[in-house]
């Protein structure tokens, strides 16, 4: 292989990339959104500046992929922390675990997803909907909804999930110094919402050393939602330079 074809070439393993070079379309993407009070001195130990935190919130999500170009059906769960920056109102996704390897790898790789190994589940269980997420053997998360006991507005359901999103993309150099340090911004696009409900949900959040949703700990439910959706995620775009500064 010449010097030039290398860079043809999106991922490692050259001969079977760990994920395929595609923008990928989520078709029937289903959501459990639980947004919770949590306690403000937590939440600032773990949101990165310049962001800003207004009230003290999470949303805790789990989401069924139905089907993904790209990847197939799978499920993921995570934590989002409603922020500011310079003014824009929107999330910061604090940890996402999935049971899929290469939607792992090109979430962190090609974008900067804080995606990590994990067992979440979506299902309907006499009435409730049940969203869980596991890490091995342990349970981490149990979240329950009634099961469509109210129709959601379309447009307020879309709002939930298209305000912008911040992570950060961290990748050390090879003496383990900092070689890229990035605040980044997308959102999702081209939505079509299929379905949305509400209903009265609980949260249970299970201590675990490695993966520690339980740090921001659960003071009240606030809302709730179930979506059904089809979308698309845009590319991230760098905001604040972290090595710069």
């Amino acid at each position: 292989m010449q010097q030039h074809d290398v860079v043809r070439h999106h991922a490692t393993p050259l001969g079977n990339p760990a994920y395929p070079p595609v923008n990928p379309r989520f078709t029937d993407r289903e959501y459990l959104n639980i947004v919770y009070r949590t306690d403000y001195d937590a939440l600032r130990a773990v949101v990165p500046e310049p962001l800003e935190i207004d009230e003290p919130l999470v949303r805790f999500e789990v989401m069924r992929m139905g089907d993904v170009s790209g990847y197939g059906p799978y499920t993921e769960s995570g934590q989002a922390i409603p922020v500011r920056y310079e003014g824009e109102r929107g999330e910061y996704l604090h940890a996402m675990y999935l049971d899929n390897f290469p939607a792992t790898v090109s979430g962190r790789e090609a974008s900067a997803y804080p995606k990590t190994a994990g067992s979440p589940a979506l299902y309907v269980d006499h009435g409730a909907l049940v969203g869980v997420l596991d890490h091995g053997s342990v349970r981490v998360a149990t979240a329950t909804m009634g099961y469509k006991h109210h129709e959601l507005d379309p447009e307020e359901a879309a709002a939930q999930i298209t305000v912008p999103t911040y992570l950060l993309k961290l990748v050390p150099g090879y003496d383990g110094a900092p070689q890229v340090a990035q605040l980044v911004r997308t959102r999702i696009t081209d939505v079509v919402v299929k379905g949305a409900w509400t209903g009265p949900a609980r949260l249970q959040l299970c201590a675990h050393a490695l993966a520690p949703m339980a740090d921001l700990p659960v003071r009240e439910i606030v809302s709730a939602s179930h979506l059904l959706t089809d979308l698309t995620l845009a590319p991230v775009t760098p905001v604040h330079d972290y090595l710069a500064h």
